[in-house]
């Protein structure tokens, strides 16, 4: 296949470059900028298979109103864009992949792709902005689907590579109260719910691309220290988060609860589906 991947540099983009290249695809690199024309984008698009869209700014970060506004255009702006130019293609790719996030969810329910219950606050606002645009594409000759991340986990990247160096030299601790619940993913089985997704053509819409075992916070921490043998009580209290990150704190702070549904209904089957199977992998990667 020919697959055409916007956000290529990213963490998660040259996870999958590797991925398809290794199997036999084709991966081209998609960079939108600014004045980047719909027509010169459609000519890249026209006769792909499969064009899988990563592009937004980091979202983990103090959330100033300048920093929302870059939030929202780096995802919105590039989407809106890269639709219009599905839209005109002659041939276009039969399948869209538009990521998303878990942060759409309120705090206090469980979830699967059939919950309704979304948060009310600025990132939840964001992602179903962000889905609204991207199912735009959606079409007879063009399916599309929002893969709703959680916290990704793997080894040289991500959140990960800002987390253990504390556990490591022993200065770990759980965040707020520990209670909340994250709802994470390795890199690994990231990247193969991808390729899922592209081969199983039955499947659209939002897709949580969740671990089956979300785990709290104060777990994780105490499964980090277990796994590293490292002690684990310098606890980051809420109020220190708050004034490091603002409302963008809403990020570490909040519980996520989310469950891979669709996935798992279609056979989907997870390398690394609890947090200390996917803990064992990284270390063992960096030891």
């Amino acid at each position: 296949m020919k697959i055409v991947i916007c956000g290529i540099s990213g963490f998660v983009g040259s996870a999958l470059k590797v991925f398809f290249e290794k199997r036999g695809d084709e991966v081209l690199s998609l960079s939108i900028r600014a004045g980047t024309s719909v027509e010169l984008i459609s000519q890249k698009l026209n006769g792909c298979d499969v064009l899988i869209n990563l592009a937004g700014a980091n979202i983990l970060g103090r959330w100033t109103k300048e920093y929302k506004a870059l939030l929202r255009q780096s995802r919105l702006e590039t989407t809106a864009l890269l639709v219009d130019a599905l839209t005109a293609c002659e041939y276009p790719p039969h399948t869209f992949l538009n990521a998303s996030a878990v942060g759409i969810y309120d705090a206090y329910h469980q979830h699967d792709e059939f919950s309704s219950y979304f948060a009310d606050d600025f990132l939840s606002s964001l992602v179903q902005d962000w889905e609204y645009a991207a199912f735009r594409a959606q079409s007879e000759r063009t399916r599309v689907c929002a893969m709703r991340f959680g916290v990704v986990y793997a080894d040289g990247g991500g959140a990960m590579s800002k987390m253990l160096p504390p556990f490591k030299f022993g200065f770990g601790g759980k965040m707020g109260d520990g209670f909340q619940m994250i709802s994470w993913i390795h890199l690994e089985d990231l990247v193969r719910a991808s390729a899922f997704l592209i081969d199983h053509h039955e499947i659209q819409g939002a897709v949580n691309l969740t671990s089956p075992e979300p785990i709290s916070n104060l777990e994780q921490t105490k499964a980090i220290g277990r796994i590293l043998d490292r002690p684990t009580f310098f606890d980051l209290p809420s109020w220190l988060v708050k004034l490091a990150f603002g409302e963008g704190s809403s990020v570490m702070l909040e519980s996520k609860e989310v469950y891979p549904r669709i996935l798992q209904d279609a056979g989907f089957k997870f390398l690394y589906p609890t947090f200390d199977s996917a803990m064992e992998e990284i270390v063992h990667v960096r030891a």
